[in-house]
């Protein structure tokens, strides 16, 4: 989606942006919007490594059940 903008209109965002909330609010929508990310991020890995977890389980029991087959 965000691929194709490129460098002119980039620019072109940041400067509209610029100029509708002005150069005092921008620094704290930045600051905002980048805590969100970091936010975000967190929440996404905490359900990766959740996800991991279980699965890493489900591998072992399988792989138990392999080894019970075997004998």
């Amino acid at each position: 989606m965000f691929s194709n903008i490129g460098v002119p209109g980039l620019i072109l965002i940041l400067v509209l942006a610029l100029i509708v909330f002005g150069p005092n609010k921008l620094p704290e929508i930045g600051r905002a919007f980048g805590k969100s990310l970091r936010e975000f991020k967190r929440a996404t890995d905490g359900i990766t490594n959740d996800i991991k977890e279980e699965f890493k389980d489900d591998l072992k029991e399988a792989q138990k059940e392999r080894i019970d087959l075997k004998k």
